[in-house]
């Protein structure tokens, strides 16, 4: 009898059980400063083996932890400092999304597929250029854009680097295109004109108009601003400088045996800064490759004041890539220039110096054009990977 009733009462649970089951795709939204940003996830797991991933395009951006017990979700993400946390009801999902001291209102609803057909929808695939003055020193960035009928991707690109992947269709006039990654929140309203140009607007607030690349420079829009020139050093025939401590106390230095008479990439950024997310995978791939051909690569990162006393999201940032070579903790974000004196217009996050053997900055890139960016992606991997090559090739040690 105690079977019989023990199975019942399994039997009746189980509809409850399979309801709250959050495997599958959601549609879900932040708020931000007012603004509602509508973006798409998925969970993976149950119980305290749940995993919740936010997107960047293809790229999956998972919780290094996480759980989904007596209704209530919490999932965090270590190398974001970031924390999920919702309550389940009736099939959706309400709670808040925590970073870094900020809280975003959040919601979500599991995943419906678009009903919207490729009738009557204006075509605006191709590259374009916005017009602006940035804090920065730009006078234009790049719009990357990729169609398929009413569903479009997108990335803005600047001088530091992308705005992830924006997603979105169109309705009732305009592209709706939005990203959030767990970081970068952005909304994008893009209304086609008549004369051919784009009205943009950002988070609600910001105006702008994007023209075709191959139209900006007739219609006198200056070209966005070279990330390859954006840097420099103010004297480049000097060895670039850095002594900084590593994550356990112990100092680093350019003239530690390890660097002379090595390539060495010198990356400035921080665990804060979604740009540098992108690139490290990156620079992991290039020091596994050259390492042994006399590539060192040294991170110096600028953290928060709290994480400089106890740098535990910059710790599950190196675990995250899978960081080998040493990162240095230089400061707080507004000390950059001077920690680092030697450099001219050094402004961006993150910004990589390439030394030759001879401790000279021979090249300076400022910002990450990231997947979002497509050819620009392929393009920046395919220029620095030559010029690491070219940089060991000079003066490079006889083997014996």
């Amino acid at each position: 009898m105690t079977g019989r009733v023990s199975l019942a009462v399994l039997l009746a649970a189980a509809p409850t059980l399979v309801a709250q089951s959050l495997a599958g795709l959601w549609d879900a939204n932040v708020t931000v400063n007012g603004v509602d940003i509508p973006f798409r996830m998925e969970f993976s797991g149950s119980g305290p083996s749940l995993k919740a991933s936010f997107f960047n395009g293809y790229e999956k951006v998972t919780s290094t932890s996480g759980r989904f017990e007596n209704a209530a979700l919490v999932a965090s993400f270590d190398y974001y400092n970031s924390k999920l946390e919702a309550a389940w009801k009736d099939g959706r999902l309400q709670g808040a999304y925590r970073r870094d001291g900020r809280t975003y209102p959040f919601q979500a609803k599991r995943f419906s597929p678009s009903l919207l057909t490729g009738a009557d929808v204006p075509a605006i695939s191709g590259l374009w250029e916005v017009g602006l003055q940035s804090s920065k020193g730009e006078s234009a960035w790049r719009l990357i854009v990729r169609q398929s009928g009413p569903e479009v991707s997108a990335a803005i690109l600047r001088v530091d680097g992308d705005t992830g992947m924006l997603t979105g269709t169109y309705r009732d006039g305009k592209f709706i295109l939005s990203h959030f990654s767990g970081a970068r929140p952005s909304l994008f309203e893009v209304t086609p004109q008549k004369d051919g140009t784009l009205e943009i607007v950002q988070n609600g607030r910001n105006k702008m108009t994007a023209v075709r690349s191959a139209d900006a420079r007739a219609k006198g829009l200056p070209e966005p601003a070279d990330p390859s020139r954006h840097t420099s050093m103010q004297d480049p025939t000097e060895r670039f400088h850095f002594r900084f401590p590593d994550l356990d106390g112990h100092m680093v230095s350019d003239a530690d045996t390890r660097f002379l008479g090595k390539v060495v990439i010198v990356a400035i950024g921080g665990s804060w800064c979604p740009n540098c997310h992108d690139e490290a995978p990156f620079l992991v791939e290039l020091y596994r490759k050259y390492h042994a051909r006399g590539l060192e690569i040294v991170g110096l990162s600028f953290e928060e004041a709290e994480q400089l006393k106890d740098p535990a999201r910059l710790r599950a940032f190196i675990k995250r890539y899978g960081i080998e070579y040493p990162v240095l903790l230089v400061g707080e974000t507004s000390e950059l220039k001077d920690k680092l004196p030697q450099a001219v217009n050094l402004n961006a996050y993150p910004t990589t110096f390439f030394l030759g053997r001879d401790g000279r900055v021979r090249s300076v890139h400022a910002g990450f054009a990231g997947i979002a960016t497509a050819d620009f992606h392929r393009q920046l991997k395919e220029d620095v990977t030559a010029l690491v090559e070219r940089l060991l090739a000079e003066n490079a040690p006889s083997e014996r």
